[in-house]
Order: structure tokens, then C-alpha cells, then sequence
């Protein structure tokens, strides 16, 4: 895929994720999450960049809610200047998302855009389905 992408010369978004999508909420575990998805992300940024894709092309996910519990989450999103210090753009993907629910007591993922918006900050850029809804509720 590393191949394709440099060809293309198109950008690419490398994400993290603790396991296999059927398997990766049973039980997610780290010693620091943080550092492990950072060490991740870096490891992954080299060797994209050594099969040719252009460094300026890739974006970074720490992967929120892919294999990670609700503190894994939030220790994440805490220390996100961590992961934005790698130095190519942040990407995170929290809109709508379980965790969010579990916060806010809002079971309908409909009703978590205000905690979406809440997680948007700095050189971070969001990833959501429902853009027209995150302006109309990020404007004063």
C-alpha cells in the first residue's frame, strides 16, 4: 500500500489501533498509552517515509476509541501535544464516539457533538461526519 500511495503522491493518514476491530475493546491494556501510540505513530512515520511517501503527505491519528478505554481516551487527548511534537499533523477522530456517551450521559450519539467539539483543540484537526452541525454549535 506504501507503494501506491507514494506513487500517487497523495496524503495519508497512519492510525493506531490496539488489536483487530472484532477484539481490540476486550480488555485494551498499556503501560502508557501515550508513549506506546507515540513510539507507534514515529515507527510507522519512518517506514512510510522510507518507501517514498513524501513526510509532508502524512497525517498522524492516535486512533481514539480504537483498542483504548474511556481513560486510555482521555490521557490521550491530555497529553495530545505530546503526539503533535512528532511534528506532522495531528488527526483525531472523536466525533460521536462511545466514550463520549459514557461521560456525558448521553446514550444517542446524535447528542454528543457539544463533547465532540470540547475535544478539538490547538494544531489538531478533527475528523467528523456531521460537519454542518459541529458550525452550527461551534459559532457564537
Amino acid at each position: 500500500m506504501a507503494g501506491v500511495i507514494a506513487g500517487a503522491g497523495v496524503d495519508c493518514c497512519l492510525m493506531h489501533m490496539l488489536g483487530e476491530p472484532r477484539t481490540m475493546q476486550e480488555d485494551p491494556r498499556y503501560d502508557d498509552v501515550v508513549s506506546e501510540v507515540k513510539a507507534f505513530l514515529e515507527q510507522r512515520l519512518a517506514y512510510a517515509v522510507a518507501q517514498g511517501i513524501s513526510e509532508d503527505r502524512i497525517l498522524l491519528d492516535p486512533g481514539i476509541g480504537f483498542g483504548k478505554t474511556v481513560a486510555h481516551n482521555l490521557e490521550l487527548l491530555r497529553r495530545l501535544d505530546e503526539l503533535v511534537a512528532v511534528g506532522r499533523p495531528v488527526v483525531i477522530g472523536t466525533s460521536r464516539k462511545s466514550f463520549l456517551g459514557k461521560l456525558t450521559g448521553r446514550p444517542d450519539p446524535a447528542d454528543r457533538v457539544p463533547g465532540t467539539i470540547a475535544t478539538e483543540r490547538g494544531r489538531v484537526r478533527a475528523r467528523s461526519p456531521d460537519i454542518p452541525r459541529a458550525r452550527r454549535r461551534s459559532r457564537p
